[in-house]
């Protein structure tokens, strides 16, 4: 078992470079995605027994460096780049958003009994993870205080589900494809940076940045973090992660940082590093002793975005491969959502994916922590 620091740290690095790499060098594991294959490869790892279930490499991930990932990444969200986005898509995002809302507060309901005091901390966590990615788990779970005795079943049910979700994304075009209008055109097409020769997949697009622009990035992720620490004492009842994502959000929206170059690639990084620490949490056997309730939950959750999306989205006459990118957005963050619509052949639709799933990240936290603080009022699970 490899369980030293260093060694530990060096694995996990290791595994999130291998992921990176198929994804941009293996056309089937491109289909995948780095997010996806991190979070096998940590899985693999962890219950065949290589690394331990516990580590402080793990913490400081989760911690500290997660939290980085964040402020790099919300520096990088342009929310006027929406407008590239298109009408369809943002209804698509947005119907994905209110079925995550929706299922978890009808799971809440339903298993209320079982979580007990616990419930509204977990319709804050699926709420939050549902609607970014797994970065959005972390960072509610840490806001509504997540004891550490379910943390890591709560992260193997939603690592679970959410690989099935992928799956689903995948396989629901082909068979509904004779109910719901075809994908335009536009999204077979590539966009004009393909066309002049850069590659499709923008996680691969070389970053022009020097050392001064890394210390730049550096300096300033660090100061967000502090920044948001300080004011979360001085105002405890907002906790300081919804203070880093407001702080990294406005910034990020000044004339200085408004084209942080790099940020995006620092913080996919940093982010798959903790995909990583997510799959070693992912023991099966975890599941099971916080209780399958808990992976009933996710697919309440899930089956309610699903019902929702593809159900008003037919009503509304979107595409399926719109509301799949979106849905994966929600559900698993820009990187899935990118390797949909990369293993679809949707080459239109990686861009506005990607801009959806970072604004995911972005109002994640917001919708996490106040589904968590509803169901907590309405003393649901109390």
């Amino acid at each position: 078992m490899i369980s030293s620091t260093l060694p530990l740290a060096a694995l996990i690095a290791f595994m999130a470079a291998l992921a990176f790499w198929l994804d941009h060098r293996v056309p089937f594991f491109s289909k995948i995605g780095a997010s996806l294959l991190t979070l096998a490869f940590g899985a693999i790892l962890s219950n065949t027994g290589i690394v331990p279930a516990t580590s402080p490499v793990y913490d400081a991930i989760s911690g500290p460096v997660t939290s980085l990932a964040i402020a790099w990444l919300l520096l990088s969200v342009d929310l006027r780049a929406l407008k590239q986005v298109g009408p369809r898509m943002l209804a698509a995002f947005g119907l994905a958003i209110v079925g995550t809302i929706l299922g978890a507060l009808v799971g809440a309901i339903a298993f209320s009994h079982q979580l007990g005091e616990n419930t509204w901390r977990m319709a804050g966590v699926f709420t939050g993870t549902y609607t970014g990615g797994s970065l959005n788990f972390v960072a509610v779970g840490k806001a509504v205080g997540l004891p550490d005795d379910v943390w890591a079943g709560t992260t193997a049910a939603d690592a679970l589900t959410g690989g099935l979700w992928m799956a689903a994304n995948l396989i629901l075009p082909i068979w509904l494809v004779r109910f719901f209008p075809p994908v335009p055109a536009s999204a077979l097409e590539m966009g004009s940076d393909a066309e002049n020769g850069k590659h499709a997949h923008p996680f691969f697009d070389a970053a022009s940045v020097s050392a001064l622009d890394l210390a730049r990035l550096l300096a300033v992720g660090l100061g967000l973090l502090v920044a948001a620490d300080l004011t979360a004492r001085l105002v405890p009842s907002v906790p300081s992660i919804l203070w880093l994502t407001t702080y990294a959000l406005i910034l990020g929206h000044t004339k200085p940082f408004s084209h942080a170059e790099g940020a995006l690639q620092l913080g996919t990084l940093l982010l798959h590093l903790f995909f990583v620490v997510i799959g070693i949490w992912s023991r099966v056997g975890q599941i099971v002793a916080v209780g399958v309730v808990v992976f009933y939950y996710t697919m309440t959750v899930i089956g309610a975005h699903g019902l929702v999306l593809y159900g008003v989205g037919r009503l509304l006459k979107l595409d399926l491969g719109t509301l799949s990118v979106a849905s994966q957005a929600a559900v698993g963050g820009p990187s899935t959502a990118l390797a949909v619509a990369v293993a679809r052949e949707w080459p239109g639709l990686v861009l506005p994916g990607i801009i959806v799933g970072l604004v995911g990240y972005a109002v994640g936290n917001y919708l996490g922590f106040g589904v968590a603080n509803l169901v907590h009022g309405l003393g649901i699970g109390l």
